[in-house]
């Protein structure tokens, strides 16, 4: 047993699914070199090595969850955006040893302020929120003209294809088709009595703005803890790629609003509402969003989750074999979306509407809650 603790799916920590990154694992992978941090994050073994004086990021993954082909996809995003003068990470290697691969980047310049803090802890203040906000919007620019195609089927890809569809159940059928491991899943849940009760009365919401959202490859993980930071704030790299996918820029956005605004692991789920405001202020002061894309974030805040929540849940009934673990994707799956209908939530999404200037076009109800 590892007498290191990981992150779990709530607040106490937990042994970690896949054992840590060894001095003499690295040195296989990246040539002499020592672990000088590890990271707790959960769904992967990563670290900080040193080598040479200089500091490099080390992950490993299961080939289940990631092949090396599957990596070249996030890999190409990653130097387009490094081409386009966006703040990421350095790829420098990749690999495959036995039943694991290997990406290997450097390590980003800045201070990782939110290194230890749990994944979905809020930001420090709103100064951060709004630099936050800033600097996804400055991705997205330069995001614009890769025009890979989506991603091959793989766990734990954050993807906008089911709640995106003309046809959201033939969608949700071929998802789970797709997914042998999430279709066994979800044998365990009454997921379609659930989608039909919860999800679909929230598509058919979304469901007239889709044909407004243009496609974009984005990073749908955007937290503070994937974020460096300088002395002044602001946001110097962009960190974690894992989960990016062709979506939309405002499918990324209500992603950023969901992770950071709501604090879903504290009891009662309270709303920092200031966040928020900021960081949808921060994004559009660099890309302001179109009116297409104002009336489409509140209605897709609810569901954004939902794609991500059917990938965990297959990862941990397939892969980390978790029936506790997926039966709390599950109730991400379903709890997040039911929790936008009550009254918190619509409070929620009345501030995201009129911060994202809605008020008044395609019927919003959106009003000023200051």
């Amino acid at each position: 047993m590892s007498s290191m603790q990981a992150h779990g799916l709530g607040t106490e920590p937990v042994e970690p699914d896949w054992a840590p990154l060894t001095d003499a694992e690295v040195t296989e992978v990246v040539g002499p070199a020592r672990v000088v941090w590890r990271s707790p994050r959960p769904l992967s073994a990563a670290a900080v090595v040193e080598q040479d004086g200089r500091r490099l990021f080390v992950k490993r993954h299961h080939v289940t969850v990631r092949t090396l082909e599957g990596l070249a996809e996030e890999h190409r995003f990653l130097r387009h955006l490094r081409e386009r003068g966006a703040p990421v990470v350095a790829v420098l290697d990749s690999a495959a040893r036995g039943e694991w691969t290997y990406e290997v980047h450097s390590a980003g310049v800045g201070i990782d302020l939110y290194r230890d803090a749990l994944s979905w802890s809020p930001f420090r203040s709103t100064t951060h929120a709004r630099a936050a906000g800033a600097a996804l919007a400055r991705l997205h620019r330069a995001a614009e003209g890769f025009d890979a195609p989506r991603r091959q089927v793989q766990p734990l890809v954050a993807s906008f294809t089911v709640f995106a569809a003309a046809d959201p159940w033939a969608a949700l059928d071929g998802y789970a088709a797709q997914r042998p491991q999430l279709a066994d899943g979800l044998r365990d849940f009454p997921w379609r009595e659930d989608t039909q009760r919860v999800l679909v009365p929230l598509y058919e919401e979304l469901a007239p703005h889709l044909l407004g959202l243009l496609p974009l490859w984005t990073h749908n993980d955007w937290h503070a803890s994937n974020l460096l930071w300088d002395a002044e704030g602001r946001v110097s790299t962009v960190l974690d790629f894992g989960m990016s996918d062709r979506t939309t820029a405002v499918h990324d956005l209500a992603t950023a609003i969901e992770r950071n605004a709501v604090q879903w692991l504290e009891a009662g789920y309270p709303v920092r509402e200031d966040d928020a405001v900021a960081l949808l202020d921060g994004y559009q002061s660099v890309r302001p969003l179109s009116p297409a894309e104002s009336a489409a974030l509140p209605a897709l805040l609810p569901l954004v989750h939902a794609e991500f929540a059917l990938s965990e849940l297959g990862y941990f009934h397939g892969v980390t074999r978790s029936a506790e673990n997926a039966r709390l994707a599950y109730a991400y799956y379903v709890g997040h979306a039911e929790w936008f209908a009550g009254l918190e939530g619509r409070r929620l999404l009345d501030l995201v509407a009129y911060a994202a200037g809605a008020a008044g076009r395609s019927g919003s109800t959106a009003r000023t809650l200051r």
